[in-house]
């Protein structure tokens, strides 16, 4: 069994002005086994990126689109075995990289998710429409793929082979119900922690912090999950190429 530090991880985080809390989410995350990590972002008009930078992280050029950043992020990591993803406002806990990781290590799950609604969170730190659309679609996916989800947490951990396998297209807000629908269409063995949930350090959420950004991230979120229902189960199964590794 390899240990945490022989296998190479990193840690994208898309941004999009950030510069109140990136500097600090960054330093949080442990180094010692972390091997790099990437702050993709998604055309910042503040600080975002210097203050990236001077806490320690690489940055890319992504373009616009949540989805596309974290695609950028995973391509861009092609020397790194494991990949986990975290949103830079300082809602989620770096601490809980290694518990993430872990499954993945051991070779007992191939991704692995957290779930806010199941861990303790701050007050105020989800807006309540974001914990009923966590129930609400993890519901749907269940019905559909026999997999269920508690939430679209932002913090998870997956191979790099195995999530480029999976055909990722999503390049907007659905990207991490896509990811999970994907998941569970492939019959990939799927974890989900409880992880706790901050309040963000700074800044406005671009979802829930205003009512055009929730409805701009629900009708994407809702139309990435009946496009990724309608389509078949892909030919090849990435569970077994994932296990023979």
């Amino acid at each position: 069994m390899p240990a945490l530090r022989d296998l190479r991880i990193a840690v994208v985080i898309p941004t999009l002005n950030e510069q109140e809390s990136i500097g600090a989410v960054v330093a949080e995350i442990p180094r010692d086994f972390v091997a790099r990590v990437i702050v993709a972002d998604g055309g910042s008009a503040d600080r975002t990126v210097e203050a990236a930078r001077a806490a320690g992280a690489e940055t890319l050029d992504a373009g616009r689109g949540y989805g596309r950043a974290c695609l950028t992020g995973a391509h861009a990591a092609s020397d790194c075995d494991l990949i986990v993803f975290m949103d830079g406002d300082g809602a989620d806990d770096p601490a809980m990289i290694a518990g993430l990781v872990d499954p993945l290590r051991r070779g007992t799950q191939d991704f692995v998710i957290g779930s806010r609604t199941r861990g303790e969170r701050e007050p105020g730190a989800m807006a309540w429409t974001q914990v009923v659309a966590g129930r609400l679609f993890g519901l749907g996916v269940r019905a559909r793929y026999g997999v269920g989800y508690t939430d679209m947490c932002a913090q998870r951990a997956i191979r790099r082979d195995v999530l480029l396998g999976l055909g990722m297209s999503e390049l907007g807000y659905g990207w991490n119900l896509e990811m999970q629908m994907l998941a569970a269409r492939e019959g990939l063995r799927v974890l989900e922690l409880p992880v706790p949930c901050r309040r963000r350090i700074g800044g406005q959420s671009k979802v829930a912090g205003s009512f055009k950004g929730a409805v701009t991230a629900g009708s994407r979120i809702v139309a990435t999950f009946v496009t990724v229902a309608r389509r078949g189960r892909a030919a090849t199964s990435l569970t077994r190429g994932a296990a023979g590794r």
